[in-house]
């Protein structure tokens, strides 16, 4: 779990998101990084008991940095509001589908799958949805999935007209037009600081296991 501490400072940092403040408190960051950095541990222990792809994967190959890149954005706050941690198979620098753990004051979430893929990579998706929707509707359909990720899969930023080579008659065009494909559940402060959350992080990512497995499949 979570301290209360870690939620904490993360809630006066997007209130107070500029250098001279978090240099002023960059040891309770320290505090907070190192508090995140043991709950991405126990997360990689547990799930390796399921998904054998992450044997061996380390905490600080998950984790990304707080600092935000600024150069082309109309926001010049120099911090991230949140934590972040994407699971998967090489850690956050490889384009696979994997599973991701989201802390932000009030806007925490668990999900995963697969944002932005590069063209070839969301072409091979595309085509594999297409050949096997069957599966792939068993899988995002089913009861289990659908009872955690109430939204089922979003895409994040959709195309306006079929991708190329489909049809706006193809019983998979919903997601054929997707650029991502992403599941997630929100997450309340208090569940993160509750000492269950990690079988909360346990239940919640292997019901998302076989999608990811669907959209590895295709792109491997």
């Amino acid at each position: 779990m979570l301290q209360p501490s870690t939620i904490n400072f993360l809630a006066q940092l997007t209130k107070n998101n500029n250098k001279l403040w978090f240099d002023a408190n960059r040891k309770k960051y320290e505090e907070a990084k190192a508090d995140f950095l043991q709950l991405v541990d126990k997360t990689i222990q547990l799930v390796t008991t399921f998904d054998n792809s992450l044997i061996g994967l380390e905490p600080k190959k998950c984790v990304f940095r707080i600092n935000r890149d600024v150069r082309f954005s109309k926001d010049k706050s120099p911090y991230k509001n949140n934590m972040g941690a994407s699971f998967n198979k090489g850690g956050k620098k490889v384009q696979n589908a994997g599973y991701y753990l989201h802390v932000e004051a009030g806007k925490s979430f668990l999900g995963g799958g697969l944002y932005m893929p590069m063209p070839p990579d969301l072409n091979k998706i595309r085509q594999e949805i297409d050949y096997n929707f069957t599966e792939f509707k068993k899988i995002v359909f089913s009861k289990s999935f659908k009872k955690v990720f109430t939204n089922g899969v979003e895409g994040v930023d959709y195309l306006v007209r079929p991708p190329k080579g489909y049809d706006e008659t193809n019983p998979a065009i919903a997601y054929l037009k997707m650029k991502s494909f992403i599941a997630s559940v929100p997450l309340t402060n208090a569940a993160l600081t509750d000492k269950k959350i990690l079988k909360n992080i346990e239940s919640t990512f292997k019901q998302l296991k076989p999608m990811l497995d669907f959209l590895n499949a295709a792109i491997e």
